[in-house]
């Protein structure tokens, strides 16, 4: 149907704009962001003083899966700070709060069914970078006995390095 046959069998009146009162749409007010320097600091105290995490998270919850941006891509939450120091007090406490796990910590306490099913889905997850660029077998290996077998696994897959540089 050309342009003047469409019109035409649409008629004027259709192409006259509706007068519908205008309606507002806007978004439930938002909180604010997280101070960066609050979430710098949680970061921090998650990599080893579980009394802070504690404290920190009792006055802050949203805290809880905050990120501090180091630069470079480098994106690290308090679970990511407490798994790759292998401070398993410290990411049991967030898992337990409802902390947002990834393959890193299943790593670290040696879930080797969840690890495997993990790299399955996505097989590029053997080469991931957790913070700072510490590989899958950097956790493993502070995961200890619990992640010995994890360890051999990723090993038997190639893995040799426990940091990658992130750029």
């Amino acid at each position: 149907m050309k342009r003047n046959q469409f019109i035409k069998s649409i008629g004027i009146t259709s192409l006259i704009i509706p007068t519908l009162p205008l309606v507002s749409f806007s978004k439930p007010q938002e909180e604010p962001q997280l101070n960066k320097a609050l979430v710098e600091e949680f970061v921090r105290v998650s990599h080893g003083k579980l009394d802070m995490v504690k404290e920190l998270l009792k006055e802050h919850p949203t805290l809880l899966n905050a990120a501090h941006d180091w630069g470079g891509g480098d994106f690290e939450t308090g679970l990511g700070a407490a798994s790759h120091v292998g401070n398993k007090d410290v990411a049991q406490y967030l898992l337990d709060r409802g902390a947002q796990a990834n393959v890193f910590t299943v790593a670290l306490f040696g879930k080797m069914d969840i690890l495997k099913a993990m790299i399955e889905f996505s097989p590029s997850l053997i080469n991931a970078k957790g913070p700072h660029g510490f590989t899958l077998l950097h956790h493993a290996e502070k995961g200890g006995d619990d992640a010995l077998e994890i360890k051999e696994y990723l090993m038997s897959l190639g893995q040799k390095e426990t940091r990658i540089p992130l750029y």
